[in-house]
């Protein structure tokens, strides 16, 4: 990771002065939150962790790969214990929903260690056992992956801010290599897998996935998994009865689970 690291800082050193992030905006009222609500925390029962995941259908829910495992044995977690909160905010959601099946990209492999083959493949989606069909809950829709230099936004929890999602409306596409972004914006540990969004058009669309933090020359910066290519894949993954799944009695054990954000 070490070396890959590097490489990545030479690719942005040429990087010319971008657009004037802007700061973090808590969207913890009905207001603030409104354009927002299909972005949710996704849980693990008991507290033991969490991780950011948004809506793209009624049933399926986006999000990073590595959230579905656990950091300790490296083994998937089991869904039973997966929860879907949408739009939480100050102890309350607008709607709860189990998994019932998830797929990760075919060629991710999990690390605790966030190597380039991994940031590569860093995305998941899960399928929850009923749909969210609510005029206030719209899923959101994907788009192409954005340039060098574009202007993005980011909608994310954190363990700084659990209880209401945060919005920061403009950050930028630093550098991209393969279908790894790096992304001038805020994030902190709980904000994986929250969806990097871009504002051409006229309703944002999902264009990237957080997968990791890292700093460079003392900036802080985030690690999106570009969607685009991907989502196409997990879709008919999922439709093939491919991943893992749960059946409707099984019951989930509290473990130790790696989604709490991973820090390279």
């Amino acid at each position: 990771m070490r070396n890959w690291i590097t490489a990545l800082a030479l690719a942005l050193m040429p990087l010319s002065a971008a657009a004037q992030d802007t700061g973090l905006k808590s969207l913890d009222t009905t207001d603030a939150g409104r354009a927002w609500m299909a972005v949710g925390r996704l849980d693990i029962r008991d507290g033991a962790g969490f991780c950011t995941g948004t809506l793209i259908s009624p049933t399926q829910v986006l999000t990073a790969a590595h959230c579905l495992f656990d950091k300790v044995t490296g083994q998937r977690i089991d869904l039973a214990e997966v929860e879907f909160l949408a739009a939480w905010r100050l102890g309350r959601a607008s709607a709860y929903r189990a998994a019932r099946r998830a797929v990760v990209h075919p060629a991710y492999e999990y690390s605790t260690e966030a190597t380039a083959s991994r940031l590569y493949n860093d995305i998941a989606l899960i399928e929850l056992w009923q749909p969210i069909r609510s005029t206030s809950v719209i899923p959101f829709e994907t788009g192409d992956r954005p340039s060098r230099g574009a202007e993005v936004g980011v909608v994310s929890y954190a363990q700084d801010r659990a209880e209401a999602p945060s919005l920061q409306e403009v950050c930028s596409v630093m550098t991209r290599t393969s279908n790894v972004l790096v992304l001038s914006c805020d994030v902190e540990f709980g904000s994986s897998g929250a969806p990097v969004f871009s504002f051409e058009g006229d309703r944002p669309r999902i264009v990237s996935v957080v997968a990791a933090k890292a700093e460079f020359n003392g900036q802080r910066v985030a690690i999106g998994t570009a969607v685009e290519d991907s989502l196409e894949l997990l879709q008919a993954e999922l439709s093939a009865g491919r991943g893992f799944g749960v059946s409707s009695s099984q019951g989930g054990t509290r473990r130790n689970i790696g989604a709490r954000f991973i820090k390279p």
